[in-house]
């Protein structure tokens, strides 16, 4: 079966937001068609396609390697999530569906549970799944791109903080849906822009460490690995 440039994109970007690709690494097409069990023509469509987002890079004889983003992107990059998240979450309480309703409650459920019983292993993930569902609430593909990519870059340049607030963080996941439920688009704003606040790295916090300069070449990549699953949601129980 004929893998997608779709399917080997994602798989790329996760291994470069994750660190297992790490920034300045070189990416070589035949490495990484190995690694991930295709020929090179989807691996060179992904690689444009990462270009295109910035986690990438393309230099004259040096090839493709993991971009590595100055301190003043990084920066730019909380402040455009700022102005970014609220106005999805207004938009999402105005457009949403009632499908979009029922994943949202299943995630907050589920999260509620895990950091109930201190299950943090799924947590990052869920949350990861959350915001992709409220972009997608947006009824905007252009915002909702813009709010995935946005989450996945700052996700990459800042390190995970520890998570002793996790009860509190779905407690207010559950209390924006409540809003976005209600169609409250202002109530939703509000809610919006506490969160950012609050989850807002502090400065200094961005993650620096990198390979040596992607012009060294013959670094190999990691072997093969199984992909990513996303915890399951119980969508037959819409109700939280």
């Amino acid at each position: 079966m004929r893998i997608s440039a779709q399917s080997v994109c994602a798989a790329i970007r996760d291994d470069i937001v994750a660190g297992v690709l790490p920034r300045g690494a070189r990416l070589a097409e035949e490495q990484l068609a190995q690694r991930y069990g295709v020929s090179r023509v989807p691996v060179r469509e992904a690689l444009r396609t990462l270009e295109s987002e910035g986690f990438v890079v393309s230099r004259r004889h040096a090839g493709a390697c993991v971009a590595r983003p100055d301190d003043r992107e990084a920066a730019d990059l909380l402040d455009i999530r700022s102005l970014l998240e609220p106005l999805g979450a207004a938009r999402a309480a105005q457009r949403r569906t009632e499908a979009h309703l029922k994943v949202m409650r299943g995630l907050v459920r589920l999260g509620r549970q895990r950091a109930g019983q201190g299950q943090e292993a799924d947590l990052r993930s869920l949350g990861e799944w959350f915001h992709e569902t409220v972009a997608q609430a947006t009824g905007s593909p252009p915002l909702a791109a813009l709010l995935v990519q946005v989450r996945r870059k700052i996700t990459w340049l800042y390190p995970a903080d520890p998570p002793p607030r996790a009860t509190a963080v779905w407690q207010e996941r559950g209390a924006l849906v409540d809003a976005i439920t209600r169609g409250d688009a202002e109530r939703a704003r509000a809610l919006s822009v506490a969160q950012v606040e609050r989850t807002r790295p502090a400065p200094g916090r961005r993650e620096d460490t990198v390979t040596p300069d992607a012009g060294g070449g013959g670094d190999a990549l990691p072997g093969p690995v199984p992909p990513a699953r996303k915890p399951a949601v119980n969508m037959a129980r819409g109700q939280s």
